[in-house]
């Protein structure tokens, strides 16, 4: 490993596909001993901390069709969150089933779980198949594994029966030094970037452009009024970018002064700090407030000159769903996933039914929507988000942060990366986008 990474920094790329694969690696795991350890805790009591190890494993067997990584750096999304405290369900459930596949996934089927589903790095191996990658190549990766060998997936791949989360429904993720992905969910790392920049866009940018711009999603378009929940976060950071660069009007709910003033660093200028003006919308764990769904739609109307949203971009799930589906437009579209609040949703069906809204189920996005979202990058138009990056050693630590919200944008993860700040291939581009690239960093 010391041979590769001496190899890659020095920028002699072409040097790795001659260098021996290592027979182990570091990686971030949980343990399927330990998948009951926080039974009978609330979610907000259970601690990654204490569930997700640094373990050196094996190198898996190259199949055809995927590649092997050498990882420099990742980010910490909410299904690692999920992951490290076994919710909704152990992944291993996840790695079993995919294991009954074929002879070729039950290598996914271990006693421990290589996690992340985020990477920037270079390109070690290829298998039988393999033509558009080669050792060598700098390459981020998106995290939709399929097999497409139902007809199923042919028109969209994300409805594919053999659809999965790399890195959280199956084994080998990007929180290591070394990752196994399928050649088809790799992609060229924007050249401007560093790695550990250029790691952290891959699932929430990918997301929220399949879930906002997409035509699978709710097919924005200019001038539509965007309702967007932790505008400030993971997804919601790039959901607002999207909202801007594609004309539409974003009303960004945020927790927080300090995530206000990062909207408004994004360009956005209608914001509702939801803490300091006092919105409650359950009056327990079972009574929603509709008082307080009115309450938040006025203001809504008040910021925009009288418009509902067009569209509502929903994650946070139970704790807002109800008021989402209110304040949506006669005709208006609520787009929902991941629900980080809880996945039991509650909402008066009367307000979507008697006024022609829809609710459109979004995940993740097909390789061409990832590509387009990744590309955006490349250009300059979108930014990363990057707020904190952490060792490796200390993930565990850095998914604390995000479980308890104690974070802003993305936190990333150097895999091999020994420092910050490598990997820049184009200084130019990136000099000209400086300001936006570093806006969430330190917050």
């Amino acid at each position: 490993m010391k041979q590769i990474l001496e190899a890659i920094l020095s920028g002699d790329n072409a040097a790795v596909g001659e260098l021996d694969v290592p027979e182990h690696y570091r990686g971030i795991t949980v343990h399927a001993d330990e998948a009951a350890m926080f039974d009978g805790l609330d979610s907000k009591e259970k601690d990654p901390r204490k569930s997700l190890h640094l373990d050196d494993v094996p190198t898996p067997e190259l199949g055809p069709g995927e590649a092997l990584v050498a990882v420099m750096a990742s980010a910490i999304n909410y299904n690692t969150v999920w992951t490290s405290i076994f919710e909704p369900v152990s992944t291993f459930s996840f790695l079993k089933r995919y294991g009954k596949l074929s002879p070729l996934t039950a290598r996914h089927d271990l006693p421990y779980h290589v996690v992340g589903s985020d990477l920037a790095g270079v390109v070690l191996r290829t298998g039988p198949g393999v033509n558009a990658w080669k050792p060598g190549d700098e390459v981020v990766a998106h995290c939709l594994s399929v097999e497409l060998e139902s007809p199923d997936g042919h028109n969209d791949t994300m409805l594919d029966s053999e659809q999965r989360i790399w890195g959280f429904e199956t084994n080998f993720g990007g929180l290591a030094e070394i990752a196994l992905v399928k050649s088809n969910q790799l992609m060229p790392k924007p050249a401007h970037l560093t790695w550990e920049e250029a790691a952290s866009p891959g699932l929430v940018n990918s997301t929220a452009y399949r879930q906002l711009v997409s035509a699978n999603g709710a097919n924005m378009k200019q001038g539509d009024v965007v309702l967007v929940w932790g505008a400030s976060g993971g997804l919601g950071s790039y959901a607002t970018q999207f909202a801007l660069n594609g004309g539409a009007i974003p009303v960004c709910v945020v927790s927080s002064p300090e995530k206000a003033e990062l909207c408004r660093a994004m360009g956005a200028e209608l914001i509702i700090d939801r803490t300091a003006e006092g919105y409650r919308f359950w009056k327990d764990e079972t009574t929603q407030d509709q008082k307080e769904w009115k309450r938040f739609g006025a203001r809504i109307r008040e910021l925009t000159g009288g418009d509902d949203p067009d569209i509502v971009f929903e994650h946070p799930g139970r704790e807002t769903f109800g008021a989402s589906v209110y304040v949506a437009r006669k005709g208006g579209t609520i787009v929902t996933c991941a629900s980080t609040s809880g996945f039991m949703h509650e909402y008066d069906n009367r307000y979507l039914w008697m006024n022609l809204k829809r609710i459109i189920g979004s995940h993740f996005a097909n390789y061409r929507e990832a590509w387009e979202a990744n590309r955006l990058i490349a250009k300059g138009m979108v930014h990363p988000t990057v707020s904190k990056v952490y060792p490796l050693e200390d993930t565990a630590q850095a998914a604390y942060d995000v479980h308890r919200n104690l974070h802003q944008g993305k936190v990333g993860v150097l895999t091999l990366a020994p420092t910050e700040g490598l990997g820049v291939r184009d200084p130019a581009l990136r000099e000209q986008h400086l300001g936006a690239i570093n806006r969430f960093r330190n917050r």
